[in-house]
Parts: structure tokens; sequence; C-alpha cells
């Protein structure tokens, strides 16, 4: 449901530059006139610039850039991804703070978005630095009807929207190495952690964690990443704006995991070859019990890594550490 606040920011940018008296605003709400300068208030803490003028009302000046709720929401034409929108400015992770809101019934399509994360994680519990204000650092929570075994997908789908998303850039060319980092320039710029609560047969939720280096300069990434971690500023020489980039994002999202639960895997399959890294060149795999190099010859129907065997013939891999840098043998 639309609160008071999302309703008055859609009242005031409807009008564009003509005031709205406040009167009109406090029927159209149908809250007091002191609510209504409350309210004003409250938006100019997140950064609007507010004009009011006796006798013809209010009117916005300019929209902020600052992360909130509010400016997340502001102009995002979206049909149910961020209908509510968690921000804060510093957590652990927002991975944790997902988990929270879904085990307290957050709707799908929830996002929790932080200016920065303390103990940021990855893939098999490794750390993912997150700059305050540098970047994207956000949790979608979904509730899915889909068998649990295909969660995976969901992370294969994010990677094609991200990289669809700064494709768009000319002076950006990503690549997605499997399963789920985007690369600029064979440095790593994004990661993605998907994280299930289900039953045996029955998906309760699944979060989608995205981390995007986005205006760090080289000395804001640690030195021991310098050489493997890079950020759109660091390929683009330009300085990007977190909340269009968020914006942009989440409606990709929600296109392509609509067309994902209509038409299945397939479409999403042959985007993610289209910018996987090394298809067609030798990559070493290290298994629990083996190792060996082979041909990286894309992605499987389900999402699953298909390379050479020791023996030269297809095998599918679920999960494996790969070298993708290693010269073949």
């Amino acid at each position: 449901m639309e609160s008071t606040r999302d309703r008055l920011i859609n009242l005031l940018a409807e009008n564009g530059d003509n005031f709205i008296s406040g009167q009109v605003l406090s029927e159209s709400l149908n809250i007091s006139r002191n609510a209504v300068w409350k309210h004003m208030k409250e938006l100019e803490k997140d950064g609007f610039q507010m004009e009011a003028k006796p006798r013809m009302g209010y009117r916005i000046k300019t929209f902020p850039e600052k992360l909130s709720s509010n400016t997340i929401k502001w102009g995002l034409d979206s049909n149910w991804i961020a209908n509510k929108v968690i921000h804060m400015q510093t957590v652990e992770s927002t991975q944790t703070i997902a988990h929270q809101a879904a085990q307290e019934n957050a709707s799908h399509g929830t996002i929790v978005v932080a200016d920065e994360q303390t103990i940021g994680r990855g893939r098999m519990d490794r750390s993912w630095h997150s700059s305050k204000d540098k970047g994207i650092w956000l949790s979608i929570i979904l509730r899915p009807e889909m068998p649990p075994n295909h969660a995976s997908q969901l992370t294969l789908l994010t990677a094609t929207v991200l990289a669809d998303v700064l494709n768009e850039f000319e002076i950006l060319k990503p690549l997605i190495k499997w399963p789920n980092d985007l690369l600029l320039n064979k440095k790593k710029t994004a990661g993605i952690l998907t994280e299930m609560q289900a039953e045996q047969d029955r998906i309760q939720y699944i979060l989608i964690g995205i981390g995007l280096n986005v205006n760090h300069s080289i000395n804001d990434l640690n030195e021991d990443i310098r050489s493997k971690a890079t950020s759109l500023r660091i390929e683009s020489d330009m300085e990007w704006s977190i909340r269009d980039l968020i914006q942009k994002l989440l409606i990709a999202f929600e296109t392509a995991y609509d067309t994902y639960m209509e038409h299945g895997f397939a479409p999403i399959k042959e985007k993610w070859e289209s910018y996987g890294f090394k298809i067609g060149e030798d990559i070493a795999i290290q298994t629990f019990n083996d190792n060996w190099k082979g041909k990286f010859l894309g992605i499987s129907e389900e999402g699953a890594l298909l390379t050479e065997s020791k023996e030269g013939k297809p095998v599918k891999l679920y999960s494996a550490e790969i070298d993708w840098f290693s010269e073949p043998l």
C-alpha cells in the first residue's frame, strides 16, 4: 500500500515546477496542514530541496542523489519490485537484514539497501569490501513458486541483469565468470550471493544479494585485491549516480524475472553464454577428489558448468573450484 509520503512526492512531482497549495495537499492526502508541513521537513532531511511560498504552496526544486527508501522509489516505474524498500546507512550485511525481514513476512520484491556493509560476504563465506557510499550493496527478497533445486538459476539470471545494465554503456564491456562474478577488463566488479530458506519441496524465500563496486578509486580498494578487482569509475574514468543505477538494475531484474517465470531458463542460458567469460577456452578445474584442465563449453539447461572431462567428454559440474586465469597445459 502506498504510504502518505509516497503519495505526497507523487502529487508534487505531477505538478512539476508548479506550486500546489497546502490546502490541496491536505485534502488530497486526508491529513492536516500541519502534518503536510512536517512531511515537507522530512523530505528535506532526505535531500529534497523544497520551495514554499505564501498563498502559493509547495514544489520540489531538486530531487536528491542521497539514498533513502523515498529516493529509491521516486520515479521507479515497477510493478512489484521495491514496493517496500528498507534503507539503512550501515549494516553488517544486507543479507542478514533481509533474512530477518523475510522471516517477519516481508513481501515478495522487498529490497534491503545499505550505504555501507561492515561484514559484507560473498560466495563460500568470502569477505566483500563494501565502502561507504561507493557502491551498490543490496538484497532482494523473492518468494517464487518453483522447486528449490532451481534456485541457483536465479544467480545466473541476476548476473545477466547486471551485464545487460552495464552493457548499455559503450565504455563498459562486461563478462560473467561462472557462476556469480561480473568482470570488467578481466577484474571483478560485482558479485552475487543467493541464499534460500526452504522445505524439501517448497521455497519459503530466496535472497539475492548484490555487491557492485561503483565509485571506488584505486585507493579505495584494499591493496591485496587491487590486481583482481575494479569499479565502474576506474574503468570509465567518470562518477556514477548510484541511485540511478539501482533503479536501472531493479527494473531490469523485474523484467528478467517475469520472463524467466513465464518462459523458463532457456532465454537466460542463451543470454548468459553471450557474456560468458572464457567459453571455448581451457580452464583448470578442482573438485573434491580430482583436478584437471578442460575446455569451458558453456552452461547446461539447468545452469551447471559444462566442461570437458579428462577423457575429453562433456561433463556437468554443479560445484567446483575453477582457476580461470591459469595458462593451458
